[in-house]
């Protein structure tokens, strides 16, 4: 997704030294185990993982390189069906970092009411400064803004029902907003603006005053 106003905007920022940096661990595969009669370079655990093993290591041969490869096996397939299988598993493997990234919060308001504003990145202040106006007059509106997009955090689909309405402010044409109709079916209504500058507060307290009297 693009984001209007930070492409247009700019800000400075530390760039970080490699050795501050957290070191990225790789554990290979060295052997054979011992229920192991032959390497398969594609099997998976049940975190869709398989193992790793460096090319050459005696037992531990097998086929590299940028052509798909047969489930389990390794061995180069040009099978239709396999192609799907393969993309199906990397789909699932990417879903299942759900499990890992934290849940979705709310960062200010009822955990149920009236609208829930969702939002992702350069939107955060605008939006907060207009739901805690909102908030003071005495409207049951919350805020949850948006950290991780590809998956979603597990819980979002929960939240999103917990609200009558949702309303999802963005500086492009409608992207986010796509996505969550599509994948949870909620009827979420935008509020877009694409002239290179940021959404006011002013304009998203009009809009929620106005959700919240329908």
């Amino acid at each position: 997704m693009s984001d209007g106003y930070i492409a247009n905007g700019a800000e400075p920022w530390k760039f970080p030294q490699s050795d501050d940096l957290p070191s990225i661990e790789v554990k290979f595969k060295t052997d054979l185990g011992h229920h192991e009669e032959k390497f398969m370079p594609y099997l998976r655990d049940e975190k869709l993982v398989r193992p790793w093993a460096l090319p050459g290591t005696p037992g531990l041969e097998h086929r590299i390189g940028g052509l798909e490869k047969q489930n389990i096996t390794g061995n180069v397939s040009y099978e239709p069906e396999n192609h799907q299988l393969m993309v199906k598993i990397r789909q699932e493997k990417v879903d299942k970092i759900a499990e890992y990234i934290p849940e979705q919060k709310i960062d200010q308001g009822p955990e149920k009411g009236k609208v829930l504003v969702l939002g992702w990145g350069s939107t955060y202040g605008a939006i907060k400064s207009a739901v805690t106006e909102i908030l003071a007059e005495g409207h049951e509106v919350a805020h949850a803004h948006l950290r991780y997009v590809r998956p979603f955090p597990r819980n979002l689909g929960q939240i999103l029902r917990n609200y009558e309405k949702v309303l999802i402010p963005e500086i492009n044409n409608g992207q986010l907003i796509k996505i969550i109709r599509d994948v949870y079916f909620v009827d979420a209504k935008g509020y877009n603006k694409i002239m290179g500058i940021p959404i006011t507060k002013t304009e998203l307290v009009s809009v929620l005053k106005e959700m919240c009297e329908k």
